[in-house]
């Protein structure tokens, strides 16, 4: 167990390095530091792009903390797949530093659905397992670039392209992404097109996906 320990800190610290490369890349979406550090103000009620500082002699060790990336995620659900997040509202010293964290566990035939991250670049690496991924560039071409990984690879999704992780295989998989921002958003395709609230009309998505009605009535009633 100890050495299983020692493989995925190991690991972790790859992915933290390679967090550090997106955030400090040139084409990082958040803005550079013009201090140290500014740790998350939960108090405040100032509203800002981002969210205010704490006073600096109010910071603590703990606003640059977290635990619990080594305890697997539930994916006993429709897609069998979870992801831990661990960005600004997690950790508060994230805020204005570019940069987050996600585990992401998968079951046997599990999916981390097209999605895409309107505010960051992703950096996965598989730790335990088999992955098959894939990105689709934009409209025109709408190319599609697909990969297995197996442990220890690297796959990058660019920032805003439609992306997915699927777990093709019998065992249970384990990877960490590292993206370039404290705040990276996601946008599931499926929940926002069938899931909206209120809904898109069905004549729209009917139009829009060239299909009779009743079957996009049928997708919306699974969101």
């Amino acid at each position: 167990m100890a050495a299983v320990g020692a493989c995925f800190l190991q690991q972790l610290a790859v992915v933290a390095l390679l967090a550090l490369w997106c955030s400090h890349g040139a084409i990082a979406s958040d803005p550079g530091l013009l201090q140290d550090f500014c740790v998350v103000d939960k108090m405040s009620q100032v509203r800002v792009n981002g969210f205010p500082c704490k006073d600096t002699k109010d910071v603590v060790a703990g606003d640059f903390f977290f635990s619990g990336l080594h305890m697997a995620g539930n994916t006993t659900n429709k897609q069998g797949s979870n992801v831990t997040t661990v960005n600004v509202a997690q950790i508060p010293g994230l805020n204005t530093m570019g940069v987050s964290l996600v585990r992401i566990d998968y079951a046997p035939n599990g999916l981390n659905p097209p999605h895409t991250h309107p505010r960051a670049t992703e950096i996965l690496t598989v730790l335990e397992g088999s992955l098959y991924v894939g990105f689709v560039i934009s409209n025109h071409e709408n190319k599609l670039f697909t990969k297995v990984l197996n442990k220890g690879d690297v796959f990058v999704f660019p920032q805003g392209l439609v992306h997915f992780q699927f777990n093709n295989g019998t065992n249970n998989v384990v990877a960490l992404a590292a993206l370039s921002s404290q705040n990276p958003g996601v946008i599931t395709v499926g929940n926002a097109v069938f899931g909206s609230k209120p809904s898109i009309s069905d004549d729209i998505l009917a139009k829009a996906f060239q299909v009779d009605k009743n079957i996009i009535d049928r997708i919306q009633a699974q969101f």
